[in-house]
């Protein structure tokens, strides 16, 4: 496969360590692009886990991979998440292209951008830690249930179905959740005159501009590699969602330029 340049890969909710991570994919996916920047926007190891003593050969490649882009001069941000907060003690570390840290801000075609993982509008993870992490524990279990039984309906023909993404989609607590997340987090992108503001953690992919009466601002979300397997991208000027299923399309695309140059 024919790597393809872009400015800019956004990834977050990797959650390695889980059994729901699609690890396997996210190598095949990171081995596809060429970014100049790598922006890891949080929960990329669910250190909350690790006493699952569950960490497969496959999730190490994940962190391989990471670091085979960064020896080849690829700037790798990893900002911090909620599962992987541990890491905030070693904050604003630096080693060659390597950075650590809680946010950043880059400059975009002459705008500015705005990076960070968003538990810090999450009420349930700053005053309720431990039930926070039951549910996580529940949540991946559920998402492990969730991939045996869409093996069942692979073989019997079936389309694939998301037992998360239903009960987001019909409870009307967690649609709340998501719009009041994305609003928060639009309106201090306001105030501070940001251009764009980039969050990962409700494992939802979104491009959208939200306006108040304040202003406007670019809202994106990079999604999840658990229910999504979804990226952000960022090249010709703008930004743009990809999902794993377009590597489909990026690999007939190749067979097809090698075919026309045989000919």
């Amino acid at each position: 496969m024919n790597k393809r340049n872009v400015e800019i890969v956004v990834i977050s909710d990797v959650h390695l360590g889980t059994y729901g991570c699609h690890a396997k994919e996210l190598v095949n996916y990171l081995k596809s692009v060429h970014p100049k920047k790598l922006i890891l926007n949080g929960d990329i190891v669910d250190a909350w886990a690790f006493n699952k003593n569950y960490f497969p050969q496959e999730h190490m490649e994940v962190i391989g991979q990471i670091i085979n882009m960064t020896t080849k001069g690829v700037e790798v941000y990893y900002l911090t998440g909620n599962h992987d907060d541990i890491l905030r003690k070693f904050s604003d570390f630096k080693l060659a292209n390597f950075y650590l840290s809680d946010k950043i801000v880059l400059k975009l075609d002459k705008k500015k951008a705005w990076f960070f993982h968003g538990d810090i509008f999450d009420f349930s993870m700053k005053h309720t830690t431990k039930l926070a992490k039951i549910g996580g524990i529940a949540y991946d279990y559920l998402i492990l249930g969730n991939r045996l039984i869409n093996r069942f309906l692979k073989k019997i023909g079936k389309e694939p179905y998301s037992f998360a993404h239903r009960i987001k989609k019909s409870v009307k607590t967690a649609i709340k959740y998501i719009e009041d997340f994305e609003m928060t987090a639009a309106k201090l992108a306001i105030a501070n005159k940001y251009d764009y503001v980039v969050c990962g953690h409700i494992h939802q992919p979104e491009k959208r501009r939200i306006e108040t009466e304040d202003g406007t601002v670019m809202y994106l979300n990079s999604g999840d590699w658990v229910e999504n397997l979804s990226a952000l991208e960022y090249y010709d000027n703008d930004w743009h969602i990809f999902y794993y299923d377009h590597l489909k399309n990026v690999d007939m695309l190749s067979v097809i330029k090698i075919k026309e140059m045989v000919v």
